[in-house]
């Protein structure tokens, strides 16, 4: 029978775990899963991933905008990432987290994920190109990969994200 962890055991080891790959200079990068995408975020882009908090609705914004979340004192903007890339919305189950994006882009946003994947290495993949990559990709999408077992990847650009003017506008 597997040995069970109480999720802030596994939070705590995670988080030590980007940190230590942090300082390694490892290109690990933080793997989630948005809807029925799996997704690869670089950790200095990332400030954290935690559990979903209470989230409080806003009135007359995008059906992809779920409201504001109280994080230890900080008020952040809820993104459900898979809705705004047009899929569905992310069911608020055990496995949903937030991914804080990191202070330094100077937005209090955060990103409603499926769940957290751990670590992955996305030189250990093969990358898609020209016709296998999506067609018409998003500016934040910097790149698409095939893992070992055929499952695709894809990079998310926070930077390129924030500053996307339909990611900014969140009102009807």
């Amino acid at each position: 029978m597997a040995e069970r962890v109480s999720l802030r055991d596994y939070q705590r080891e995670l988080a030590e775990r980007l940190k230590d790959a942090g300082s390694a200079g490892t290109s690990s990068k933080l793997a989630v899963q948005a809807g029925a995408e799996r997704w690869l975020v670089d950790m200095g882009e990332a400030s954290e991933v935690i559990p979903v908090p209470q989230i409080t609705a806003v009135a007359q914004t995008r059906a992809w905008f779920k409201g504001l979340a109280n994080v230890r004192g900080h008020l952040y903007s809820v993104i459900d990432f898979p809705a705004f890339l047009g899929g569905g919305a992310v069911p608020l189950t055990e496995q949903a987290r937030l991914l804080l994006i990191a202070d330094r882009f100077r937005v209090s946003a955060a990103l409603l994920i499926s769940g957290s994947l751990g670590l992955r290495n996305p030189a250990q993949m093969q990358a898609r190109q020209g016709e296998e990559a999506s067609a018409g990709p998003a500016p934040w999408l910097r790149a698409e990969y095939v893992d070992e077992a055929g499952a695709a990847w894809k990079e998310l650009d926070v930077a390129a994200l924030v500053r996307d003017e339909s990611f900014l506008v969140v009102g009807n």
